[in-house]
């Protein structure tokens, strides 16, 4: 497994495993400590897993949580997603940079998304299985969402929207959403 820094968000990491392939399928290690401590990073605050499971066109977020956030790892182990992360640390050299990845079920890759950066996805293909794993636990109070079609981002989703939470519908704006995150 390979750790590699993502330019466009400081503090962003992308971890690739090596799948190993024959006529069974495959196996690789999608976490591995020793690669998660070489970046910096403590394995052990790490604290809860989660799973979604979405339909093609389907989008989740743009989330973050307030007060301190949230760092998350965030896999894609079943389909393709196309996957947003946006930096909304203030003291961040890359404040407001957004970054686009297609994470997979055939890479198995791992994106880090520091505390502070909002993340959202859509299903790219007919199922799409998301695990998370964030270093607190979830709060619901502290949850803010941005609209995923706010004009200041642009993010060009590839896919028009087939559904979304009620919650990701009606998301403010990201001036307002900043203003919850300092709250």
């Amino acid at each position: 497994m390979k750790a590699t820094g993502i330019p466009a968000i400081v503090g962003a990491y992308l971890f690739e495993p090596t799948p190993y392939a024959d006529e069974r399928g495959f196996f690789c290690r999608t976490f591995d400590a020793d690669v998660v401590r070489s970046v910096g990073l403590d394995p052990a605050t790490f604290l809860q897993d989660s799973v979604s499971r979405s339909a093609r066109g389907v989008l989740r977020g743009l989330h973050l949580r307030s007060g301190a956030g949230e760092a998350k790892l965030v896999r894609c182990s079943y389909g393709r997603v196309f996957d947003v992360v946006v930096d909304l640390r203030t003291d961040s050299p890359t404040y407001r940079a957004r970054a686009f990845f297609e994470l997979s079920g055939e890479t198995q890759a791992t994106l880090y998304v520091p505390a502070g950066c909002a993340h959202g996805f859509q299903a790219l293909t007919g199922t799409a299985d998301v695990s998370y794993r964030i270093d607190r636990p979830h709060d619901p109070a502290e949850d803010v969402t941005i609209a995923f079609d706010d004009p200041e981002l642009a993010i060009p989703w590839p896919l028009p929207v087939t559904s979304m939470s009620q919650r990701d519908r009606e998301a403010p704006s990201l001036a307002e959403a900043l203003r919850q995150k300092e709250r």
